[in-house]
């Protein structure tokens, strides 16, 4: 099942009369890091029927030594996803208001937590062609109930490993500068995991907005010696941009495993490797 969704597509799926089986749960996930809550931008306009989802509460358990953005404990990940209607068997479509990171974490825990039928509606809300409304919707409760481990997770140990295998591939979502260890905005440590390649999560998105196609993908990851079949792995600073590039790679038809408390869990232990510059080191 490809993970991006056109918005003419997701339109049609929305249209008075489309078939019921085929008419999506649809999450608006609007977050920025560092920004104003995306709660506001929601109440000022979304697309009809969406749904709110807050990715500081609802997609992650607060932030600690597992990082700033932990996996939140399925309980409750579970109850937000039934408070917005999410059902087993029934398509899901997220979006947010920039890149798709926020999107793209959510869709990971979905099929994370065992869901199947998530998509990310391609270039977010800005692609969207119709009406926005303010109507916040009251969907019946869903019955979604998580069950963790349909995907492949690293932890730290297991994303060093990776790293150090001849066969494997770790990817640095972050911006270059930041893996370089030149700057370092949000978390206490400059650089990047020793053996990680640099692949900025934002070089996956053309200038258009949409995410690039797939054979686009599948070239720009094989240049860091990604194919399928070969094991990799993604971390970004708090697993939120890194689970877009585990969309991005699956978009291409490549699996990766996401470490998803990613560098701010790295660096949370003083006494883990740094490394600095432009080489995996």
């Amino acid at each position: 099942m490809t993970p991006m969704i056109p918005a003419a597509a997701l339109a049609a799926a929305l249209a008075p009369g489309a078939p019921p089986a085929d008419r999506p749960v649809l999450l608006d996930a609007r977050w920025q890091q560092g920004g104003p809550p995306g709660r506001p931008a929601y109440d000022a306009g979304h697309i009809p029927g969406a749904v709110f989802i807050d990715l500081d509460t609802d997609l992650a358990a607060p932030p600690g030594p597992g990082g700033r953005h932990p996996l939140p404990d399925p309980e409750i990940f579970g109850a937000a996803m039934r408070r917005a209607g999410v059902c087993h068997g029934r398509p899901v479509v997220v979006y947010d208001g920039g890149q798709n990171w926020a999107a793209a974490r959510a869709w990971w825990l979905l099929r994370w937590a065992g869901h199947d039928r998530v998509m990310v509606l391609d270039g977010g809300l800005a692609a969207w062609p119709g009406e926005l409304t303010r109507e916040v919707p009251d969907p019946p409760e869903g019955d979604f109930v998580p069950r963790p481990g349909a995907v492949p997770v690293l932890d730290a140990d297991a994303a060093a490993a990776l790293a150090r295998d001849p066969g494997g591939v770790l990817l640095d979502a972050r911006a270059g500068e930041r893996y370089r260890g030149e700057v370092e905005p949000i978390d206490p440590v400059a650089g990047h995991i020793p053996g990680a390649l640099s692949a900025p999560t934002t070089e996956n998105v053309g200038p258009d907005g949409l995410l690039r196609a797939p054979e686009e993908l599948a070239a720009r990851y094989a240049a860091l010696g990604v194919r399928p079949g070969t094991a990799v792995g993604v971390y970004c600073g708090s697993g939120v941009s890194a689970a877009h590039e585990v969309l991005a790679l699956a978009s291409a038809g490549i699996e990766a495993a996401l470490y998803p408390g990613s560098w701010s869990e790295w660096t949370a232990r003083p006494e883990r490797p740094v490394a600095t510059g432009p080489d995996a080191g």
